[in-house]
């Protein structure tokens, strides 16, 4: 049985949601999301790792500055991140024992 992604994975996929097929740099999901690098570059990683982003390099705008790594859903990974997030934020429902009234 797999995991259920953390509540950052979540925060990280429904941001990459918003804009599907736009590339997004790791710095900008971080700031934009309060995700510390620490945490967001793994959950990075193992998410494409497993098939659900693809990356690239991007020059930088400005001279002198390293190429960014950029990142996108995969088409397979949209479909799972959208399946991830709306079962992460709807509403759990508990079972009663058998024979409680509420």
């Amino acid at each position: 049985m797999a995991r259920r992604p953390s509540a950052q994975t979540i925060a990280v996929l429904a941001a990459l949601l918003d804009s599907p097929t736009t590339w997004a740099y790791g710095y900008d999901l971080s700031m934009r999301l309060g995700i510390p690098s620490g945490t967001l570059y793994p959950i990075l990683m193992r998410l494409h790792d497993r098939g659900r982003l693809e990356t690239r390099w991007s020059d930088s705008a400005t001279k002198g500055r390293p190429p960014r790594h950029m990142y996108r859903l995969t088409e397979g990974g949209r479909a799972w991140a959208a399946e991830a997030v709306s079962v992460r934020q709807s509403p759990r429902i508990v079972p009663r024992p058998v024979g409680e009234m509420g």
